[in-house]
């Protein structure tokens, strides 16, 4: 693969980067870099991930060292779960990383963020960054932000620093992320780790226009979810015929389907076009605004790919 397509596949996909300029070079000038992601192992692994995992498969295939990190400390400052409650979840998110194939380093935040020049790293950096940047940067990661606590402003200071003491050249994350990354390249000057930031998009809640959240019913699938689950889930999801804006379905057949199996087939009756098979998502979403591909048929391809990506994790998993 040449460094052309290294980048192509890497910018599929994704809202921004920054910037461009430096990953080409990064690209250029480096064998293996290294890209992470840090998850919080509060519940189990859902749609919205698989995005992010689906988008450090890319750079796997591009030829970076994958790091994934399992951000218990975070999630224990962003008041996601007891210390135990967590600890149990760890394990469940390793076996997911396995079993959903992702080739990475899973590293868990507690192994390594305790000591001293890690610390000291923190503290420099919060010298330098403004409490209302702090929360600022934590709008659309903190649990009830309005009532921020100390704890979720050391969060995003930390979550920078990892990227220091991981020996990250990229970090990667939903767009959320972004006012996080955005402290850290700012601040450059006092930890003196430059990185590119890559930032992919959210998909929309399954109820309808916001964010997904695994707190509301419905609104996401969970790789805990039996067959039924799912069906019923996206069957009830939003999918107004013909609308692509804020549509979750369309958004799930191109930042999951498409980049993990090339392609996607619908199964329908003779009477209504008889089966197709879509190799390119722009052609899918052309045939669904034009009403040639019906919701219905959509989803019911839908319900049978998302099975396949997550049977094996339920199965590693022990849960059938």
């Amino acid at each position: 693969m040449n460094i052309d397509e290294k980048l192509e596949l890497i910018e599929r996909n994704t809202v921004e980067i920054v910037t461009k300029r430096e990953l080409t070079s990064l690209v250029e000038r480096k064998q293996r870099p290294v890209v992470y992601c840090g998850y919080e192992p509060s519940g189990p692994v859902h749609l919205g991930h698989l995005v992010t995992m689906m988008k450090l498969m890319d750079f796997d295939k591009a030829g970076f060292k994958v790091k994934v990190l399992l951000a218990d400390i975070h999630a224990f400052l962003n008041r996601k779960g007891s210390e135990e409650e967590l600890q149990r979840e760890v394990e469940n998110w390793r076996k997911t990383v396995k079993a959903l194939g992702l080739g990475a380093e899973v590293i868990l935040g507690s192994s390594f963020e305790f000591s001293q020049e890690y610390q000291l790293d923190v503290m420099r950096l919060a010298r330098g960054c403004t409490i209302i940047r702090g929360k600022r940067s934590m709008q659309e990661i903190a649990r009830d932000i309005k009532d921020a606590k100390i704890s979720q402003l050391w969060y995003p200071l930390m979550q920078v620093v990892d990227i220091k003491h991981l020996d990250v050249d990229v970090a990667e994350g939903g767009l959320e992320q972004r006012k996080v990354h955005m402290i850290g390249r700012d601040e450059m000057a006092i930890l003196q780790h430059p990185f590119v930031a890559v930032h992919t998009p959210l998909i929309t809640s399954l109820k309808g226009p916001g964010k997904m959240s695994k707190s509301i019913p419905g609104s996401t699938v969970s790789v805990t979810d039996p067959y039924k689950d799912i069906e019923k889930t996206i069957n009830g999801a939003n999918c107004q015929k013909g609308v692509q804006e804020n549509n979750p379905i369309l958004e799930i057949a191109e930042l999951l389907v498409f980049p993990r199996f090339g392609g996607i087939d619908i199964e329908r009756p003779t009477k209504f076009g008889g089966n197709i098979s879509y190799s390119s998502y722009d052609q899918l979403e052309n045939d669904f605004v034009k009403g040639k591909l019906h919701p219905a048929d959509l989803k019911t391809a839908i319900i049978q790919v998302l099975e396949k990506i997550i049977r094996p994790i339920r199965e590693n998993l022990k849960l059938e």
